[in-house]
């Protein structure tokens, strides 16, 4: 439950300001001028507070309606820039391009790639077969998850069939570019939860309630109702 108790603005209000920075490529400051012209007095840090605060429950929230994947998977890691240095986005998609999951780790290994596929693992069940590229730290990252928990995933090292994950990583890199990267890990991982749930928002991958034609926007706005 995302509880607006004590909050010195409403909740709607917040909510916009939380969505327009997750979904377009905009920077805080960019917000507090769009609010003004709105006759909204709101400081730029008083939004990023905001996006910090509720992203974690809006993912929560989004988790328990998500609809299912499918079970092949697209496996790929992309670069994020956090406190001038570069950390890696794990990221899958299955067949279709619907998101599986996501994981931002310190480094790029084994270790991580085998920490975001039981993530995933855990959110969505075993895929039947896993497309990654050449690396081989993804590669035995599957393997051991197939020894450790007496699986049976195939892998498959085809670097053609795993381009519809590195183009899914351009959504993501478009909307985090004006950030001008992060100051910190966890703010990096709060503000990349939020941005995941808009953008599976945008490809159908939550379970409505009844209202068919309902936009993106309310969609979100629903994860709080």
């Amino acid at each position: 439950m995302v509880s607006f108790k004590g909050a010195h603005f409403g909740k709607d209000l917040i909510l916009t300001c939380v969505r327009w920075y997750v979904a377009y490529p905009l920077s805080y400051r960019q917000l507090e001028e769009m609010m003004q012209e709105r006759s909204v007095s709101v400081d730029h840090s008083t939004i990023n507070r905001w996006v910090l605060k509720y992203t974690s429950g809006l993912e929560q929230a989004f988790r328990r309606r998500t609809r299912p994947v499918g079970t092949s998977w697209r496996l790929d890691e992309t670069y994020i820039k956090v406190r001038g240095q570069w950390k890696y986005l794990y990221r899958a998609v299955d067949k279709t391009g619907q998101t599986v999951d996501f994981l931002l780790t310190a480094r790029r290994d084994r270790h991580a790639a085998q920490r975001f596929l039981e993530k995933a693992i855990r959110s969505h069940g075993v895929p039947a077969k896993i497309t990654i590229d050449q690396s081989g730290a993804n590669a035995a990252a599957i393997e051991r998850c197939n020894v450790a928990y007496k699986l049976m995933i195939e892998v498959r090292q085809v670097k053609y069939l795993n381009n519809i994950v590195e183009q899914d990583h351009r959504a993501i890199k478009r909307v985090t570019w004006p950030m001008l990267g992060f100051k910190a890990f966890w703010t990096a991982q709060r503000t990349l939860a939020g941005i995941e749930v808009m953008y599976r928002i945008k490809k159908g991958q939550l379970v409505r309630d009844g209202e068919q034609a309902r936009t993106p926007a309310h969609q979100f706005y629903s994860l709080v109702a």
